[in-house]
């Protein structure tokens, strides 16, 4: 199935039934009176989130949705029918943008979880709304009202714990595969990931936490270069970070400027993403002389000047990845027991969390706006080269706690 994390699309309410202006006709009955019904409401449109969709897909090429419009009413007060009301399913985790203000009309991050969208119209009112004393026999009606329209913006971001940061060819997709049971795709060339991908790690029988495997950024990314920001965004709902290097990469690149390559990326793209807990983890130590680890770790330890957790693994002989997963997993239970006790730092985490949203919704919308420049005719684009468009909608004082373990 096809990937789509982003579409727009109209809705459209239904309008209200008019009402209707009837009067009596029965044998034997002289000036019946009124007896004109009101028209029907128009359906609404709601947005609900399943947690059996995995992405936009069925948005893609349909993208007008009208709601039914109501009924008019009958005569013998009778009443019209309501319109029924329309339910788009999305996956969990979308959000929905106004394509006219950028407003966010809501984010549905829970199962089953429901949004109206569009109203739909008012019923008209039949004539016998209108009789009173000194008006026996009304000749007014009112035409429903016609329901909302709106052009609507869908955003899907994976929800995942774990969210895996590296350059093309770190070692993602193995990782992945190593400690879950998602097969992604794995090659010894550039881009095999092109979306991204879930997997469910199980570190005791009821212990697990979600990862989420992005395609690799490159240099530039963040000004939309190779797969660009399309998929940086999915990070933005992760609660840790990693950041996978490449220790022996193939092509005989430095490591420690590959690692800087990413970190600058992420800031970049969000200043609020580059505050989130990150850990650093080594791949492929296997590819080196296990003498020369201390040193490979000390070169790139230094040039990011870090401070947190370093792990050095090799994910394809799972040399270390047991002890990162346990590790992450206690992480996540220590992260819950805060969150349920200490206020404070659940309200830093919330205002974290809206600073990653905003600054990642800025950053995609710059980018749409200089696209829409560039399909109007504007050859020159401020920072963005033609080679980055893709016109189709593709605290330890002492130093870093490092850990190895050795198989």
């Amino acid at each position: 199935m096809k990937f789509v994390d982003e579409v727009s699309i109209r809705v459209k309410a239904g309008d209200g039934g008019n009402g209707c202006m009837s009067f009596r006709r029965e044998k034997f009955i002289e000036n019946g009176g009124p007896n004109g019904g009101d028209g029907g409401d128009g359906g609404s449109i709601y947005m609900m989130a399943d947690e059996n969709l995995n992405t936009l897909v069925d948005y893609r090429y349909t993208r007008h949705f009208d709601a039914e419009r109501g009924s008019n009413g009958g005569s013998t007060d009778c009443t019209g029918k309501k319109g029924e009301d329309l339910i788009l399913r999305v996956p969990v985790g979308t959000t929905i943008i106004d394509s006219a203000t950028q407003e966010v009309i809501g984010d549905l991050t829970k199962a089953g979880q429901k949004l109206m969208v569009v109203q739909g119209g008012w019923h008209g009112l039949g004539n016998t709304r209108f009789k009173s004393s000194t008006n026996r026999a009304p000749r007014q009606t009112t035409p429903g009202k016609p329901g909302e329209q709106r052009d609507l913006k869908l955003e899907m971001k994976v929800l995942a714990d774990v969210g895996l940061l590296g350059l093309p060819n770190a070692g993602k997709s193995t990782f992945i595969r190593s400690v879950s049971a998602a097969k992604p795709k794995v090659a010894d060339y550039p881009f095999t990931t092109l979306v991204p991908n879930l997997g469910v790690v199980s570190v005791d029988r009821w212990k697990s936490f979600v990862i989420a495997d992005i395609p690799g950024l490159i240099e530039g990314a963040s000004d939309g270069a190779g797969l660009g920001i399309r998929f940086l965004k999915h990070l933005a709902r992760t609660r840790l970070l990693l950041h996978l290097v490449d220790m022996a990469p193939l092509d005989d690149s430095s490591a420690p400027d590959a690692a800087e390559v990413i970190v600058n990326e992420l800031i970049k793209f969000s200043p609020s993403l580059a505050e989130r807990d990150r850990w650093l983890v080594l791949n492929k130590c296997d590819q080196i002389l296990e003498e020369e680890h201390d040193a490979r770790v000390k070169e790139i330890v230094d040039r990011l000047e870090w401070t947190g957790p370093v792990y050095v693994i090799s994910a394809i002989a799972k040399i270390g990845t047991e002890r990162l997963c346990h590790d992450i997993m206690r992480y996540m239970e220590d992260r819950a027991d805060r969150l349920a006790n200490d206020p404070a730092y659940k309200e830093e985490l919330a205002d974290l969390d809206q600073r990653i949203e905003d600054e990642a919704r800025a950053q995609l919308q710059a980018l749409d706006d200089k696209r829409a420049l560039r399909r109007s005719g504007v050859k020159s684009v401020h920072d963005i080269g033609d080679d980055d468009w893709d016109e189709e909608d593709v605290d330890d004082e002492d130093g870093p706690e490092i850990i190895y373990v050795r198989d």
